[in-house]
């Protein structure tokens, strides 16, 4: 079993984040922006502002980091390849899209017609920037 090439995560995981980043930069800046506007002033919260977006994007590069780092440490066992980096993008989208979604869709915060745009734009979004991602990875 080899060791982790933390310089190709990275680099792997930083493209990665850039595809996170341009999927969810379109989707909640251009083609939700209107439903995220109503949804916050609906909840009493001020339109979402550019330090919060600051985050959201190191948000996407930390994803995009911990998919291609999954996809490394899973491939002893599952072998190299998309089929590997598709389980790994799966993996990733169950707990950090799916499963954190559960409470606000539950809750009722958000309409819930943005909340599952989202995770189908999401669960598209993690996939292709995983498989991205993985191609870059070499032990």
């Amino acid at each position: 079993m080899g060791t982790i090439n933390w310089t190709r995560v990275i680099l792997g995981g930083l493209v990665a984040g850039v595809v996170i980043n341009v999927f969810e930069s379109v989707l909640n800046g251009v083609v939700l922006a209107k439903d995220w506007e109503a949804a916050m002033a609906a909840i009493g919260k001020p339109p979402i502002a550019g330090n919060q977006i600051a985050v959201f994007v190191l948000w996407g590069f930390v994803v995009g980091i911990f998919a291609v780092w999954f996809y490394a440490a899973i491939r002893p066992r599952y072998g190299a390849g998309p089929k590997t980096a598709l389980c790994a993008g799966l993996a990733v989208w169950f707990l950090g899209y799916l499963l954190a979604s559960v409470a606000p869709l539950v809750l009722e915060l958000f309409p819930a017609r943005v909340m599952i745009v989202g995770l189908v734009v999401g669960l598209v979004e993690v996939l292709a920037a995983t498989l991205l991602g993985a191609r870059l990875y070499q032990e």
